[in-house]
């Protein structure tokens, strides 16, 4: 049986506008919901595996002793901090370009989380500085420029918090981010950079991971606990600032109708 041109091509159609429905707010509300559960779930029981294999399973360090586990949340939260910022950073100039509501959102949603881990980075480092390098802080290159990351959070934050209106809002604060872009590259090889205390990588694309295969796996698990658990607040986030943001519109009014009959 033969395809029309006209046929196939309506069916290409067909599939981009199933993908490209998502990009209406009203469309990925209920797809977020959907997701939130199966996200959190994943979140708990990796994160729980992850530390369990790090703080109890892996072996000691014969340099460092047993304080070296710090870097089972350490390296995970530092590698997101900086993933979290280039996805922010994407989703707010997608938005700044094409004036997508969603994207914005979404880059508005990624922000707190991505400056948690950024804390969270330095907090871990200094508990691990201190019996390694015998300081809680130093102004190395690689210290001072997650610092750096961190205000760039909290400076996308504040800038879109002091602006009333929400689409201005999203264009200043797309600038800023992209323009703090440049202070990822710096974070990550910062160590190769400049001589710093900070060690280096001990997992790299070109070699083989300089540490044992329990610490390597314990890491990557823990690693994915936290990526489910940024998915899992993302989405819970975006659909807060959905409703805000579309508050005004019938689908939101009949949503909020239908929950509060429900509750």
């Amino acid at each position: 049986m033969s395809t029309s041109p006209n046929s196939l091509s309506g069916a290409r159609a067909a599939r981009g506008i199933n993908w490209f429905k998502y990009a209406s707010p009203q469309t990925f509300f209920p797809l977020a919901g959907k997701l939130i559960p199966w996200c959190a779930a994943a979140a708990v029981a990796l994160s729980v595996l992850g530390l369990y294999i790090g703080f109890f399973v892996a072996p000691t360090d014969h340099q460092q002793g047993d304080a070296y586990r710090i870097i089972f949340v350490h390296v995970p939260a530092a590698w997101l901090s900086m993933v979290i910022y280039l996805a922010m950073a994407f989703w707010a100039g997608l938005g700044l370009v094409f004036n997508t509501r969603l994207s914005s959102m979404m880059a508005s949603a990624l922000a707190p989380t991505g400056a948690m881990f950024a804390a969270l980075a330095l907090w871990t480092g200094a508990l691990w500085g201190k019996p390694t390098w015998g300081a809680w802080w130093v102004w190395d290159a690689r210290l001072t420029s997650e610092l750096i990351l961190l205000f760039l959070y909290v400076g996308f934050m504040a800038l879109q918090a002091s602006i009333d209106e929400p689409r201005r809002a999203d264009k200043a604060g797309a600038l800023l981010a992209l323009v703090g872009v440049v202070n990822v590259p710096v974070i990550y090889f910062s160590v190769q950079w400049w001589n710093t205390l900070h060690q280096g990588s001990s997992i790299n694309m070109t070699s083989a991971p300089s540490m044992a295969l329990t610490m390597l796996a314990g890491m990557l698990i823990m690693m994915l606990g936290l990526w489910a658990y940024t998915f899992a607040v993302t989405l819970q986030r975006l659909r807060c600032i959905v409703l805000e943001r579309e508050r005004h519109t019938e689908w939101v009014k009949e949503y909020t109708q239908h929950t509060e009959s429900n509750s």
